[in-house]
């Protein structure tokens, strides 16, 4: 049986413990209600999964959403709901699919002042090393936004990674940039 969670918000919350630990352990999914760095899953907390978590959960068939204990919510529903919350959700998605595709875990990056953090194994076992940023491909990049960019990652030790989509296609290009100090 498929975790259930409930749309509450733009956010979708696992109620049960049993599924909260599951989703959890099957690739660091959500984050259980406050705790902030949990270690393992032996939590007694509901999972708070972001949408574009959830969406991606629902693609896989790992995750049923409800409105309600009778209102299921599609994943049509959901993506039109990521369209209004994410800015250029369909890139963003493809990035974030991409990298779960290949075993990396993918966390929101706001507190970095990007797109996504990274990680190779998991929070609460490594630090994410990464630091994505997606960008179109005519967007225009400036000096200035490489160096602040830089500036940051290396600062916080991550590596400053542009993540270039493209929606036709369904790929990515990945541009990496090191800083070295002379």
């Amino acid at each position: 049986m498929q975790p259930e969670g409930y749309l509450v918000e733009n956010r979708i919350v696992v109620w049960n413990i049993d599924s909260s630990r599951r989703l959890y352990s099957r690739g660091y999914f959500g984050k259980p209600m406050g705790i902030p760095k949990p270690k393992g899953i032996e939590f007694e907390s509901p999972l708070v999964l972001d949408l574009i978590e959830s969406y991606y959960l629902m693609q896989h068939n790992e995750l049923v959403v409800r409105a309600g204990p009778r209102q299921m919510v599609s994943t049509r529903r959901i993506k039109a709901i990521c369209r209004k919350v994410y800015s250029d959700f369909d890139r963003k998605y493809i990035v974030f699919q991409d990298l779960r595709d290949r075993g990396y875990v993918v966390s929101p990056g706001i507190k970095f002042g990007c797109d996504f953090a990274v990680y190779e194994r998991g929070p609460g076992i490594d630090h994410a090393p990464y630091l994505i940023e997606v960008y179109k491909r005519k967007d225009l990049v400036t000096a200035t936004g490489l160096v602040l960019a830089g500036r940051l990652a290396t600062t916080v030790k991550k590596q400053f990674i542009l993540a270039v989509p493209n929606l036709n296609k369904k790929n990515v290009v990945y541009v990496g940039f090191e800083w070295w100090r002379a």
